[in-house]
């Protein structure tokens, strides 16, 4: 996944925010959640929808009954998905395999040839 610096930078700043600050930096959205649960939570709003606008990072929570309990595990997963947007991949460099273990590649594959040839065909009965 590769990430734009502007983006990286926004959610290394968003990190080092406290809570009420990256509250405050987000747009907090509360709706009534849909699925299994009954009546109590198809009638009151306790889902959150919390988005980053600087990052572009959308998460919601709607697993509890309480809107205060999804407030706290939205932003637990605005959080983790802020330290995602922040990993930086490790630059990867082309190598060529060694001369001894080409050596070793093909004489293991010239031992197997060996061990097939000599098993015999089916005309050997």
């Amino acid at each position: 996944m590769t990430v734009s610096p502007t983006r990286r930078h926004a959610a290394l700043a968003a990190l080092a925010l406290d809570d009420e600050a990256l509250l405050k930096a987000c747009e907090v959205e509360y709706f009534i959640g849909s699925g299994p649960g009954g009546q109590h939570r198809n009638t009151t709003a306790s889902g959150v929808r919390l988005t980053h606008g600087p990052t572009e990072l959308s998460v919601s929570a709607t697993e509890r009954r309480s809107q205060v309990q999804n407030k706290g595990v939205a932003l637990e997963r605005l959080r983790e998905g802020l330290r995602v947007l922040t990993f930086v991949p490790k630059k990867r460099h082309k190598t060529q395999p060694t001369k001894g273990s080409q050596r070793r590649r093909l004489e293991t594959k010239k031992r197997t040839g060996e061990k097939k040839a000599s098993r015999g065909g089916k005309g050997d009965w």
